[in-house]
């Protein structure tokens, strides 16, 4: 039977029926048959039925090659450029090379081009493509879920672990979350009404705050040579040594949020939407600063794939190499950005920007904020926008710090559609300034307001740190008997929804008898207060009284 298959696929016609042709040669070869012969062709028809028995086996892979119109992929991930650069090889290679040159064999003098060629299925690595760390051989993840890695950001080498120990780390972090979910599951039921932590979470705290007891003891004159020599031999090209510098809990944290970013950077690298060395950016060139990037921003390819871009601080024209930027930077007029200046207290100022009336210059503020920040979608269309775009002036110039757009007609009241702080201004209380003026616009516009979602993770985090301050704040302040949220909302311009989130993390809302009631928390306003009076003037809050500005109308 695997015979007679076999001569059916060789030359069998259209209709079912087999060729005369064909017939009248098997019919002169089997005559023409020696008794020495006959090993070499059991041997063939062994392998003509291994052969057939595979294709059989594979009915799926080969209806799908037949289907895909796309050229195959060669092993470096582009199209072929010739037949001879496909790699067909299969168990059953050898038997065909053979099976075409031998004389002996009945269909060695046909047109074998109308068989279907197998293909290798495609395979989601490219192993030509190597990790940039020096020594690494790209086996592993950082992540311990993947064989392989090709960026930084997965290596273990760079990280100072190897590919074994990523994997006992994924392990244990599989089980942390089970076990927290199935906490999170039983604590969902009721969640509202218990604000109180249950004795679980008692001790868990404890534990954390006995863990970080010690985080702040500095490093021993040992630890400090080891981590010097490590800089020494290693300098960019492998992380720091972060052992002894912080407690093991914080450490476990952060290489959590490694992992996890890691884990994320995979699944867009698989998806297509970055490739490993190609139109990514890496760093830009920006007024004194050299940043180093987090997303990827669509700016043009013939841009994009050059890794460094050149950018000028006051206009944000982009570059290829410094030498054009020297030369734009001479015959730039720009000392600030367009618009109005709506707001000048000291060295800090803040220009309102018409999307409409200055698209290029918003424009590329939205590629250059795209390249920290992860769920910004807004690039070209920025006409129905303003944006109000912060900067600290010296005698050189307004430069950049931040800034955060905002519909001019929103149906739902956000006052914020996108915010950010340039990274060489962070954890300086640049961000809560932004978040306060706009809150500030809010107020002068008698409206309550509410950022746009989804939120960044850095936005969250500012934003839930402002919220708390301002109820910390309305709550020292406060002298009467009874808290409302609608008094709170009219006055600080912050949305009771906001408000009411805030009030339940800071476990200062409790439901009784059938009513939510607000508790004055004593110990969290005085913590707040000295928190405040450590800090002093710090000339990093918003002045009403320096805002020039009345709400835009007809825009």
């Amino acid at each position: 039977m695997p015979r007679r298959r076999q001569r059916h696929v060789a030359g069998s016609g259209s209709d079912g029926t087999e060729d005369s042709d064909s017939s009248a040669e098997r019919e002169q070869t089997n005559s023409s048959e020696s008794d020495g012969n006959m090993p070499k062709r059991q041997r063939l028809t062994r392998a003509s039925t291994r052969l057939s028995q595979s294709s059989q086996d594979t009915p799926d892979l080969k209806r799908a090659g037949d289907h895909d119109e796309s050229p195959p992929l060669t092993p470096t991930g582009n199209a072929p450029s010739s037949e001879s650069e496909l790699d067909i090889s299969s168990p059953n290679a050898s038997h065909d090379e053979s099976q075409a040159k031998d004389p002996t064999n009945r269909d060695s003098d046909k047109d074998l081009s109308h068989r279907p060629k197998r293909r290798r299925c495609h395979e989601t690595y490219n192993f030509n493509m190597k990790c940039p760390t020096p020594g690494c051989n790209s086996l592993g993840h950082l992540t311990g879920k993947h064989e392989r890695h090709f960026a930084v950001s997965g290596c273990p080498l760079y990280h100072n672990l190897s590919a074994d120990e990523c994997k006992v780390k994924a392990i244990s972090r599989e089980k942390q979350e089970e076990e927290v979910k199935g906490q999170d599951e039983s604590n969902t039921r009721h969640a509202t009404r218990h604000q109180t932590p249950t004795s679980k979470q008692s001790k868990y705290k404890e534990q954390v705050a006995e863990m970080r007891k010690g985080r702040n003891s500095g490093l021993q004159k040992e630890q400090k040579e080891k981590h010097m020599e490590h800089r020494q031999t290693h300098g960019n090209t492998r992380e720091p040594l972060l052992e002894n510098i912080t407690s093991e809990y914080d450490l476990e944290l952060f290489r959590k949020a490694q992992a996890r970013a890691s884990e994320d950077l995979e699944k867009l690298r698989i998806q297509g939407q970055i490739t490993e060395g190609s139109n990514m950016i890496k760093t830009i060139l920006f007024g004194r600063y050299e940043l180093d990037t987090w997303y990827h921003s669509p700016y043009p390819e013939e841009y994009a794939r050059l890794g460094r871009l050149y950018v000028c601080e006051f206009c944000l024209k982009y570059m290829k190499s410094q030498t054009i930027l020297r030369r734009h930077m001479a015959k730039c007029v720009w000392k600030h950005p367009p618009g109005d200046e709506v707001y000048r207290k000291g060295a800090i100022s803040v220009f309102e920007v018409d999307g409409k009336k200055n698209k290029i210059y918003c424009q590329n503020l939205c590629l250059l904020a795209k390249l920290f920040l992860d769920h910004k979608t807004l690039y070209y269309d920025v006409e129905p926008f303003l944006f109000y775009v912060m900067t600290e002036a010296d005698n050189t110039g307004c430069h950049l710090v931040g800034y955060f757009s905002k519909e001019k007609n929103s149906f739902l009241n956000y006052n914020v559609s996108c915010i950010l702080t340039m990274p060489q201004y962070m954890r300086q209380g640049f961000g809560k300034m932004l978040i306060d003026f706009s809150y500030l616009l809010s107020k002068v516009e008698e409206k309550v307001g509410s950022p746009e979602r989804p939120l960044s993770d850095l936005g969250l985090i500012s934003y839930r740190s402002y919220w708390k301050e301002v109820l910390l704040r309305y709550m020292y302040n406060f002298q009467g008997k009874e808290i409302s949220i609608k008094e709170i909302s009219q006055e600080t311009a912050v949305n009771p929804v906001d408000i009411v989130s805030t009030l339940q993390s800071l476990q200062m809302l409790k439901y009784w008898k059938g009513k939510h009631l607000v508790l004055k928390r004593q110990d969290l306003i005085d913590e707040w207060k000295a928190k405040e009076t450590k800090r002093g003037n710090n000339n990093k809050t918003i002045d009403p009284t320096s805002l020039k500005w009345t709400p835009p109308k007809g825009t």
